[in-house]
């Protein structure tokens, strides 16, 4: 909460610098606060104070790594998300991107002696350094030759296009491959499921935000001459990613890994709202960057508030049940009434209905899709109406996948017997989740604020704002009054007036008449749990609309089984068109690289010897 505080005090100030007496000879570490690192510590700092008082009362008897472990790990993860963010040189940016990938991996693999977890932090792990790779290699071209590796020396190198080309891809491969863009997210779908709750919580909710940062820090502050061809490219990049999430999340039966391929829609929705900042900039049309800019952070805020509650909600009902499995919840509305209550607030946020944040982000997204004026290009001209034709489906389908989610797991009948023992959350555990969906309430109620501090990064970062069209008293106005206005207040006393009224009419109509009696059962009366709708049946749909999308195997039982039982495994495709060819050419290069480890000294002896040879000639 101090994060929070202290970034909204320094959004409305002049940026500030200091240089730590830590690090290398020479390369002291340099710390920056300005609106866009203000605007993310916000960010942490708000999604941070609900989920640790959260994780005050889950974590209260450890997890498989030993409590005192478990917190060191958890703060060390916090305080370096808190660094990426503030740091002003590449030295300072990488150590703390390092430190937050091995520590989140350790949270992780908090249950290290289950294999699949294990196996989940090691995929983790892996991608991450992969990715840092990229950004290694992106920071040394943005340094432009010279030894000075800090932001300002990189800001006032000059790049010719070529590099800057190069500059920009590999941070959109490094950052990438952190935010789970796809067809660099198959981490993600692993380790969500494998964490804690409110370590889950915690990545999906912050840290992949630390990566969209760090994306924007570089192409939009880093690097000055911006080409449209990289706002085409982020478009196409996120427009698919944020599809390919919805339709994933649509089939999944395990409800963290719903959550997690979410996640990558949502991560796919702001993406594309990069990519239409960076199009409309690099086409000179700076006002039109700066909603677009404004609506991708915007949505980072929301998404940082409903994806953390949600995750949370799951981490109780987990923890409630012992069950994670939609096909063997149901009916938990009963047993659960402040989860389901908190829960439904971040589902309804995450639909995009008003008056909540969610839709506050995509109207604006959407909003920068539809005031594009006749673009000085034919292909950009295609592309942009292409995007919002899918940004708009691929929100109706997050709608269908959150209908899902929560009808199965609060809704309709328990399906399992042993949900009789579920208990609702303790009260650190009701506190961080009110919090949180207190957070989704004041981000859709209050969006005026939000983009008056928002048009400090564009004034930043774009050198324009959206000014007295961005934001009147008691309106949302993206760019022109009477072409689409929004009243968040307007809104949501409208719909209390409305429930208001329908209730005193109930009452006051029908109170002392009401007779309650079974619900119509189509004329069967021996209606079990087992015939409501199902995840499967929920996803059925989908399965068959989108099935080039998924490597499909089915279990089918013996003709004469008196026991049938069906089994469906559903894969990511990605899995077999680009990371087994990786795989095997990566073992078949270990096993030629492997002859030259005979065992033997004399010939490590002559490597070195061979090695020193070789130098010595190429520095004569």
């Amino acid at each position: 909460l101090g994060l929070a505080v202290v970034a909204a005090m320094a959004l409305f100030a002049t940026p500030e610098a200091r240089i730590l007496p830590l690090g290398l000879p020479d390369l002291p570490m340099h710390l920056r606060l300005d609106a866009l690192s203000a605007v993310f510590l916000a960010l942490i700092g708000l999604a941070v104070s609900g989920v640790s008082v959260y994780a005050a009362g889950y974590f209260r008897a450890g997890e498989g790594t030993a409590p005192g472990l478990l917190c060191l790990q958890y703060h060390v993860f916090l305080s370096s998300m808190a660094m990426v963010v503030l740091a002003d040189d590449a030295f300072t940016f990488m150590v703390a991107w390092e430190t937050m990938a091995l520590s989140s991996y350790f949270l992780v693999t908090t249950q290290h002696r289950v294999p699949e977890i294990r196996s989940a932090g090691f995929l983790y792990l892996l991608l991450a350094h992969v990715g840092a790779i990229g950004l290694l290699l992106c920071f040394g071209v943005l340094q432009g030759g010279s030894w000075h590796f800090t932001f300002d020396a990189m800001r006032s190198a000059h790049l010719s296009p070529a590099w800057a080309s190069a500059a920009w891809g590999l941070a959109l491969f490094g950052f990438g491959a952190k935010a789970g863009l796809v067809p660099m997210h198959v981490w993600l779908p692993e380790a969500h499921p494998a964490a804690p709750s409110p370590v889950s919580a915690l990545m999906s909710g912050v840290m992949l935000k630390t990566a969209i940062y760090g994306f924007v820090r570089v192409s939009f502050d880093l690097l000055h001459d911006t080409q449209w061809v990289w706002g085409a490219v982020v478009l196409a990049l996120g427009a698919f990613s944020g599809f390919f999430g919805a339709v994933f999340a649509a089939v999944q039966t395990d409800m963290k890994r719903l959550l997690a391929y979410s996640s990558i829609e949502n991560i796919g929705i702001i993406f594309s709202g990069l990519g239409l900042a960076l199009l409309y900039r690099g086409m000179g049309m700076n006002q039109l960057a700066a909603l677009a800019l404004a609506a991708a952070l915007y949505h980072c805020l929301n998404h940082s508030q409903f994806k953390s509650l949600l995750f949370l909600a799951t981490g109780s009902v987990l923890h409630a049940t012992g069950q994670r499995s939609l096909g063997k919840l149901g009916g938990l509305i009963h047993k659960m009434p402040w989860v389901a209550g908190l829960a439904l607030v971040g589902t309804l946020a995450m639909a995009g209905l008003p008056p909540l944040n969610g839709f506050v982000s995509e109207w604006l997204l959407l909003q920068s899709y539809l005031f594009t004026p006749t673009l000085p290009h034919a292909l950009v001209n295609m592309l942009v109406p292409l995007g919002a034709a899918v940004f708009a489906l691929t929100v109706a389908l997050a709608a269908y996948v959150l209908v899902k989610f929560y009808g199965v797991i609060f809704l309709g009948q328990s399906r399992e017997p042993t949900l009789a023992k579920a208990h609702d959350a303790d009260p650190l555990e009701r506190l961080g989740l009110a919090w949180l969906a207190t957070g989704c309430l004041l981000l859709g109620l209050f969006p005026v604020r939000v983009l008056q501090a928002l048009d400090r990064v564009n004034q930043g970062l774009l050198g324009t704002t959206l000014g007295n069209h961005g934001a009147g008293a008691w309106l949302v106005v993206p760019l022109a009054a009477d072409r689409a206005s929004y009243s968040p207040i307007a809104f949501g006393v409208g719909i209390a007036v409305c429930v208001a009224i329908i209730f005193l009419l109930v009452r006051g109509l029908y109170h002392g008449r009401m007779r309650r009696s079974a619900p119509w059962d189509c004329g069967f009366p021996l209606q079990t749990a087992r015939m409501q709708d199902s995840a499967e049946g929920f996803g059925q749909p989908i399965r068959h609309i989108f099935g080039p999308f998924f490597r499909i195997r089915r279990e089918l039982p013996a003709p004469d089984d008196v026991a049938p039982r069906y089994a469906l495994d559903l894969a990511d495709r990605w899995w077999d068109w680009l990371y087994a060819p990786i795989e095997r050419v990566v073992e078949t290069g270990a096993r030629w690289i492997s002859v030259l480890q005979q065992g033997r000294i004399a010939l490590y002896l002559i490597y070195s010897f061979a090695t020193l040879l070789i130098l010595l000639a190429f520095a004569l």
